[in-house]
């Protein structure tokens, strides 16, 4: 929490507000890619 607030210091609210953003949305987008990966090798199993 405290490097979030030095990075609100130094750079600006929105920038740090994006960055927050994207670390967050990296991890959904990693978690769905495990996902399609894994209906893909249960569609290919099956079919």
């Amino acid at each position: 929490m405290e490097l979030f607030l030095q990075a609100i210091g130094s750079v600006g609210f929105p920038i740090a507000v994006a960055a927050y953003l994207l670390v967050r949305l990296e991890q959904k987008l990693e978690g769905l890619a495990t996902s399609i990966s894994e209906l893909a090798r249960v569609v290919k199993e099956r079919y």
